[in-house]
């Protein structure tokens, strides 16, 4: 069976069933979509069931497609790719149970979250280079749309500016891949991992533009300038699948193209790659720390946590030791993983808070932890995670990366000095919004309902889980780090 394609295609095929029906009222909509995401999210643990291998791609699909160019429909997994796709059906299922409220054209907006997890699918399991790219394009219109129809006050320069940078930075990735299939012949991925086609100036001129296609989506400063706004003006869905799947695009991007593609390339532009990770890690907490609004300051977070990331990908290169190699890989893979549940959590408890208050304004707030203890406990826990408390699922990623750092490039531990600001932004926003006296104007804000809850409890489940037993998950990226050849 090919499961693969099932749940790359399965929400495709939802949004298809929902668009036929002649009544498309919320409860039909709504139910389409959990019941879609549901089916899906099985799928991918039975694709997870059936396992990877210790070096190469395992459950591989390859059907012809183009066959003059040589060109063909080709998926496959492996340990980078496979935990990535259970993260992104995961936040689609809770992001199906949190967008039930969503009363405005639903339709139109499950049809485009459906159609959004297909390419994202689609995008982490494809093994041809024409594919990955059609599938990566194709996810800047979904998330536009949904900027745009269902976002706040400045949602259309939010949605122009997202869809204009991200689209502009993937032009050069597209050069890039035409020049890999000039010298190969092919647009197999697994060829162009096993022996990589360029080398010397052809390989460092594709290695830079797939360096900014990657930077742009990641995003690393300074084309992160996109983010903030778009973040902030995408409605709550949307912020959680953003930065919970569509950013790991390009740190994927970064190890499987980049790293893997143009091996000599990366390790001679490595320092260069690596001072770019330790800038926006500390640039992403500090312009964290500068924020009044809550929103906004957890998209720079995001900053922050994918500059940890390009760290330990560019710590792998410039690593003599294979071992020094693969815990960087590993840090750097559980690095995706983990932010996309801490601060796909943060964006649903945000979200919830302005939902009930309208407004993210820290100041706005105070006391709030008596008045709602489940989204004041919840937003504690994950702002403990994202800090890098130990137990909780940043924790092992980062200590990873920064061991590995250590060993292979002592100068960047300086990075380190932004999970202290990390802790101290983190902090104030604690006891700015649900510490001290509660102000009598939220004494009826309401708690958290059933549906909220369950999307945010298996959030909170699994950062506890990644962070006190993190080798459940890094048993699968790890067999994968340790074959990887570059």
């Amino acid at each position: 069976m090919p499961l693969l394609s099932i749940a790359v295609f399965l929400p495709l095929l939802g949004a298809l069933v929902l668009m036929a029906l002649p009544r498309q009222d919320a409860r039909i909509a709504h139910g389409i979509s959990i019941a879609t995401a549901g089916l899906t999210f099985l799928v991918t643990l039975a694709i997870w069931a059936r396992g990877t291998l210790p070096g190469g791609f395992a459950q591989v699909e390859e059907i012809s497609w183009i066959p003059a160019i040589g060109a063909a429909y080709r998926l496959g997994i492996d340990g980078l790719s496979l935990p990535l796709i259970l993260l992104t059906s995961l936040l689609f299922l809770l992001s199906s149970i949190f967008a039930a409220r969503v009363k405005e054209r639903p339709a139109v907006f499950v049809v485009l979250m459906l159609m959004l997890e297909t390419a994202s699918i689609g995008t982490f399991a494809a093994l041809d280079g024409l594919l990955f790219y059609i599938f990566f394009e194709v996810s800047l219109v979904g998330m536009y749309f949904m900027i745009v129809g269902w976002g706040y006050e400045d949602r259309q320069r939010a949605g122009l500016m997202f869809f204009l940078y991200t689209l502009l930075g993937s032009l050069p990735l597209l050069l890039a891949i035409i020049g890999l299939y000039l010298a190969s012949g092919t647009f197999d991925m697994r060829a162009w991992i096993d022996a990589p086609p360029l080398t010397g100036l052809a390989a460092m001129l594709a290695l830079i533009a797939m360096l900014f296609t990657f930077a742009v989506k990641t995003p690393v400063f300074p084309v992160h300038t996109w983010l903030p706004t778009a973040h902030v003006q995408a409605p709550t869905v949307g912020s959680v699948i953003l930065a919970g799947v569509m950013l790991k695009f390009g740190t994927y991007g970064l190890v499987r193209f980049a790293l893997q593609m143009t091996p000599e390339a990366f390790t001679q532009a490595g320092q260069v790659i690596l001072a770019f990770g330790v800038f926006s890690a500390l640039y992403g907490a500090f312009a964290a720390l500068a924020q009044s609004d809550l929103k906004k300051m957890v998209a720079y977070t995001s900053v922050n946590h994918m500059g940890y990331v390009v760290m330990g990908v560019a710590v792998a290169a410039l690593a003599t030791d294979p071992g020094i190699r693969t815990v960087a890989l590993n840090g750097a893979t559980l690095q995706m993983i983990s932010h996309g549940l801490v601060t796909g959590a943060l964006f649903f408890l945000v979200g919830m808070l302005q939902d009930r208050a309208h407004s993210r304004e820290m100041a706005e707030f105070g006391g709030l932890l008596g008045l709602v203890p489940w989204l004041g406990w919840a937003f504690v826990l994950s702002a403990f995670a994202s800090l890098g408390l130990p137990g909780l699922a940043h924790f092992p990623a980062e200590f990873q990366v920064f061991l590995a750092t250590l060993n292979a490039a002592p100068w960047a531990i300086v990075a380190i000095l932004a999970i202290v600001v990390t802790a101290g932004l983190y902090l104030r926003a604690i006891a700015a919004v649900f510490l001290g006296a509660p102000k009598a104007k939220w004494a009826a804000m309401p708690d958290l309902d059933r549906g909220e809850k369950l999307a945010i409890v298996p959030l909170l489940i699994l950062t506890i889980l990644v962070g006190v037993a993190p080798s459940w998950l890094l048993g699968m990226i790890d067999a994968t780090m340790k074959a990887l050849q570059f």
